[in-house]
């Protein structure tokens, strides 16, 4: 019901953008409703080659990964959480998962909470901010991960699960939360190259996957046999690009709505203008509020990266990808992602004034 009310929402943003963009785009919504399809480009060359490819991942690694998380208890869709959902997280754990539950559960809430993080977040901040914010937002990072059981706990209890089933299944996510904030604190700079390495590695298994497809769909020589059709992986970024048509403009209102009450809450926190205006475009994709963390304070940098572990293309990427593949699981991906935005603002709050007390 609940995902059923907001896919109406977005509908009629789509009529607001589809009618400003007729009328030569006056209020700005036209704008947002063609970025929308414009986002079709990026989404198809960050996902298609990786969907492709999640079979044959699965296969592979179902041999090595299986028997050590069926040891610890763990259902090993929950290996599918350490990639973000939109890049082949939800289809390796879909395809590495005994329980659907746990499989929808780890493709949907927990990738894209840790698995954007890791992949997309960590790699994609390091290389855009100045060298000089690295530190505070290795600490920021830490605080997000840290808040990150209240968004994996929330989701998982709206998808119906027990409390002490989330903590078993997220045992590996957690330990390595925590081995990936202690490095990001200790030794950042080993952290910072060992990230660039590793998107690097990703971005080449992402490619060959989505070059191996093209020469299957143009050829009808396949390659490698067990890879998913590349027409199904366009059919998952289609449907993204149609949900964007409306979620853009709604997500626009909302900014505008929310700009000013937002500001006010800001300044009482000790938030500038500028970094309010991250936290709002974060929730449709964190790269324009990682440009701006140069013009924002000292607070308003930690607040934003820790914020941003959860609410990385929240009304965006991640709600397109889970219409299209698992509305039923829509309620459970927003309420985690809100949960964990507001527990990551109230830890770097607490934390920051513990420290002016001491």
């Amino acid at each position: 019901m609940i995902n059923r009310i907001i896919m109406i929402i977005m509908a009629l943003g789509a009529v607001a953008g589809g009618i400003d963009r007729i009328l030569g785009n006056r209020f700005g919504y036209g704008k947002k409703f063609e970025e929308g399809f414009q986002y079709l480009g990026p989404t198809a060359l960050s996902m298609v080659g990786i969907i492709c490819l999640a079979p044959l991942v699965s296969g592979t690694l179902g041999r090595l990964i299986i028997p050590v998380y069926r040891f610890l208890g763990v259902d090993p869709a929950m290996f599918g959480s350490l990639l973000a959902i939109d890049m082949g997280g939800y289809q390796l754990s879909m395809e590495l998962a005994e329980n659907p539950l746990i499989g929808r559960y780890a493709g949907i809430v927990a990738a894209s909470v840790f698995g954007c993080t890791i992949v997309f977040t960590i790699p994609v901040g390091m290389g855009l901010i100045e060298e000089g914010d690295r530190p505070v937002f290795a600490k920021g990072i830490m605080l997000g991960l840290a808040a990150m059981p209240a968004a994996l706990i929330t989701g998982g209890a709206v998808c119906g699960l027990g409390i002490g089933e989330i903590l078993h299944q997220n045992l590996p996510v957690l330990v390595l939360a925590l081995l990936l904030g202690i490095g990001l604190f200790r030794i950042p700079d080993g952290m910072v190259k060992g990230f660039e390495v590793f998107a690097v590695l990703i971005r080449t298994v992402i490619t060959a996957g989505l070059v191996l497809a093209a020469v299957t769909y143009m050829t009808g020589f396949v390659v490698i046999p067990g890879m998913a059709p590349i027409e199904e992986a366009m059919a998952v970024v289609s449907s993204i690009g149609v949900v964007l048509l409306g979620s853009l403009p709604v997500t626009e209102f909302l900014q505008r709505r929310l700009k000013r009450p937002c500001t006010a809450l800001g300044a009482r926190m000790g938030l500038d203008s500028i970094s309010v205006l991250g936290l709002l475009v974060s929730i449709v994709s964190p790269i324009p509020a990682l440009v701006m963390m140069k013009d924002m304070n000292t607070f308003g940098k930690l607040v934003n990266v820790a914020y941003m572990v959860s609410s990385a293309s929240m009304l965006a990427a991640h709600l397109g990808f889970t219409v299209s593949t698992e509305p039923d699981m829509l309620p459970a991906l927003l309420v985690s992602k809100l949960a964990g935005c507001a527990a990551a603002i109230a830890l770097v709050v607490i934390t920051s004034n513990t420290k002016k007390r001491s």
